[in-house]
């Protein structure tokens, strides 16, 4: 499934707009998890426990898009955008978000 960042896909044209579609995760780190992270707040730099854990994060929130895009019927993902929050000093909530639709190919 094309998933894009743009209102418009080159090559193709939006036939059908399926309607709004998103995906959501809300993902914690374990406690020794938390104890790394905040041993390496103190140093400084690059938290990789946590850069992981929301590159999973939106990973898991894309594809959880696309099956509910596919689900609706539509073969691409337009104008797609993410949000985050925290909840809690523990969690976060990631949400993979855009429109689905159905695109055919431009005839050249």
């Amino acid at each position: 499934m094309l998933v894009v960042t743009t209102e418009n896909i080159s090559g193709y044209r939006v036939k059908e707009v399926k309607g709004q579609v998103f995906g959501l995760v809300v993902r914690s780190r374990g406690l020794a998890g938390n104890i790394m992270a905040g041993l390496r707040s103190i140093v400084g730099g690059e938290i990789t426990e946590y850069t992981q854990l929301l590159e999973e994060a939106r990973r898991h929130a894309v594809d959880r898009m696309v099956k509910n895009a596919h689900s609706m019927g539509g073969n691409a993902v337009v104008m797609m955008r993410f949000d985050s929050s925290e909840m809690g000093q523990t969690m976060s909530e990631i949400v993979a978000y855009g429109t689905a639709v159905v695109v055919e190919p431009v005839a050249p």
